[in-house]
């Protein structure tokens, strides 16, 4: 199996995102996770949305979660990684958001999405080669 790979993202949170505790709301944490999934798809050298273009795969997201273990607040700063877990039926990629202050772990999560053929709208049951070599920074 093709070693792990991840990329991670410096973010703060901002004003907007907070409640009146000045907490971040739940929901926002995959705003955060999909920050961090576009940095790694663009680190690994891939636009879906050319991709999907020139080839008619999509690969929408099929469930998410997230667990929740400490509640980010207003202006912390925090490091949201995105590892890749698997590439070969679908893209599984774990996520986790640590505090850059003191590494503490504020959430984990992850997401999973799939290969639809379009127009057919027809879910395969592979990620196409290219994807999946791009994924794994197979040359």
């Amino acid at each position: 199996m093709p070693q792990s790979v991840s990329t991670s993202v410096q973010l703060k949170v901002p004003y907007y995102d907070v409640d009146i505790m000045q907490i971040v709301w739940n929901g926002h944490y995959f705003k955060y996770f999909e920050t961090a999934r576009q940095a790694f798809f663009k680190e690994c050298g891939l636009d879906l949305l050319d991709y999907a273009r020139t080839t008619g795969y999509l690969f929408p997201v099929i469930r998410s979660k997230i667990k929740h273990v400490q509640p980010l607040r207003m202006d912390d700063e925090f490091l949201c990684t995105a590892t890749l877990k698997e590439a070969r039926i679908k893209i599984v990629l774990d996520f986790e958001i640590k505090l850059l202050s003191n590494g503490l772990v504020c959430a984990k999560g992850q997401s999973e999405q799939v290969a639809i053929l379009m127009p057919e709208r027809e879910m395969v049951f592979f990620i196409p080669e290219e994807i999946r070599k791009a994924l794994y920074r197979e040359k």
